[in-house]
């Protein structure tokens, strides 16, 4: 019997399959999500016997090579030396802009967000930035985003070799297309439907006639995640952890009480 599989395992192997191909991914504060796909990514890789993945996770002791913390995370992304990173937003518009400040007119912004950080800069510098937001509603993605933290394009005299590469929801994977400065729908989540995604989301999009839905992870993939990655995610983001760990008990149960 195939596994059931729980829809944050879909997030994360779609992280670590949006990473292929990665040296040196760096993961911000408050990221489980990420941070399991990365660490999902490296286990992979050494599995196979590839190139090995250098993981930074900010407010992790164990998978955090850093000594000064967020500067030293800047001056390597500025060197080039960081290959994808993670950035989301209170609010993310069709031409990838994000909205870490607050909704409303600036500066009388109700709610008020963490604030832009480093955002901007990271944006510019790391050519594989991914978009991530479990939560896909029409309040997050919106036609334009109140404030601007930080640009999803830029025009073309500017140097700026990073940018958007996906936008990962709770519902879809989009990719962005830098040219035409908007997303694409690549694929639906399971359970999902395409007016349902456009309903969800403020934004027109690029897409095709029948979108496929999301792949699944192989049982291989499915075991490192569930054994080494949840026990290495647990250092960082333990109640995380435990959490999709009680929720994947819970799930192997159903099957079994509705039989």
């Amino acid at each position: 019997m195939t596994a059931a599989v729980h829809p944050r395992e879909i997030l994360i192997a779609t992280i670590a399959r949006l990473l292929d191909g990665t040296r040196h991914v760096a993961v911000g504060a408050s990221s489980p999500i990420p941070a399991a796909g990365a660490m999902l990514r490296r286990a992979l890789q050494e599995e196979a016997g590839g190139a090995p993945l250098r993981l930074s996770i900010l407010g992790s002791v164990e998978h955090n090579f850093f000594t000064n913390g967020s500067a030293e995370l800047f001056d390597c992304a500025g060197q080039g030396r960081i290959d994808a990173f993670f950035l989301g937003g209170g609010q993310i518009d069709g031409s990838g802009n994000i909205n870490l400040v607050g909704a409303g007119d600036y500066p009388r912004s109700a709610p008020r967000w963490p604030g832009s950080f480093g955002s901007a800069y990271l944006y510019f510098v790391v050519p594989r930035v991914i978009l991530f937001r479990e939560e896909h509603t029409p309040r997050v993605f919106v036609p334009k985003v109140d404030f601007i933290s930080a640009p999803g394009a830029s025009s073309p005299h500017i140097h700026r070799p990073g940018g958007p590469a996906a936008l990962l929801t709770g519902k879809a994977l989009f990719s962005f297309d830098k040219t035409r400065r908007g997303f694409a729908l690549e694929s639906l989540h399971s359970g999902e439907d395409l007016a349902g995604i456009k309903a969800a989301t403020g934004f027109s999009f690029a897409h095709g006639a029948a979108p496929p839905v999301t792949a699944a992870p192989a049982p291989a993939t499915l075991a490192l995640l569930r054994g080494r990655v949840l026990d290495e995610l647990s250092e960082t983001y333990p109640d995380f952890a435990a959490q999709l760990r009680r929720d994947l008990a819970a799930l192997d149960e159903a099957p079994a009480l509705a039989s």
